[in-house]
């Protein structure tokens, strides 16, 4: 499995790797990838700021530069980094600077933390890849960088919408999005 070092960064053991996405929403992120087969573990948190142990308060008033994201711990014999790359991608618009939906700000910016240099190589040509298949009309904003620490978010972020199906955000943001991946052939299968 994983653990954690003291700079907030996961060291990967074992056969499991760590694959780490900011699409807006960490709530909407989470169910997906949730629902992936091999993902093992989906944390919610925030990565990529200037502040250390950051609130959701202090990310939301955009004093901490962090964006929400969601650390996915994974078997690569299950799922591979380039099907995860491939969720990401269809799961949220990549042509929005820092905004996804009615969610508007830096916390919500489209990013692709890498653990390596595979990773980001991966990540890199999925991008140019995505851009050039016609699937987006505009340029893809996402940046691509190499992981800094992860802090978890506040314990009532995770599991949001598994705990919470019934509120207004998870009917009317949530459910949609998961209803559209599916449909997508974001080959998302349910593990509930």
């Amino acid at each position: 499995m994983t653990n954690n070092s003291p700079t907030g960064v996961t060291e990967v053991t074992n056969r499991a790797e760590v694959a780490m996405f900011g699409a807006g929403c960490f709530w909407c992120t989470e169910a997906v990838f949730q629902r992936q087969s091999g993902v093992i573990k989906v944390e919610s948190g925030y990565s990529g700021g200037h502040v250390a142990n950051p609130t959701y308060r202090a990310v939301c008033e955009e004093n901490t530069g962090h964006a929400e994201v969601v650390r996915i711990t994974f078997d690569p014999k299950v799922v591979s980094y380039g099907k995860l790359l491939s969720l990401f991608w269809r799961m949220h618009d990549p042509t929005t600077p820092n905004r996804q939906g009615a969610d508007v700000g830096p916390q919500y910016r489209s990013v692709i933390y890498c653990f390596s240099a595979a990773q980001r190589k991966e990540a890199e040509e999925s991008k140019v890849a995505m851009q050039g298949s016609g699937h987006y009309k505009t340029p893809i904003v996402t940046a691509i960088e190499m992981a800094g620490p992860f802090y978890p978010a506040e314990g009532y972020h995770n599991d949001y919408f598994n705990r919470n199906p019934n509120a207004p955000y998870c009917r009317m943001v949530i459910a949609p999005k998961l209803e559209k991946v599916m449909k997508a052939g974001g080959a998302v299968q349910t593990k509930r």
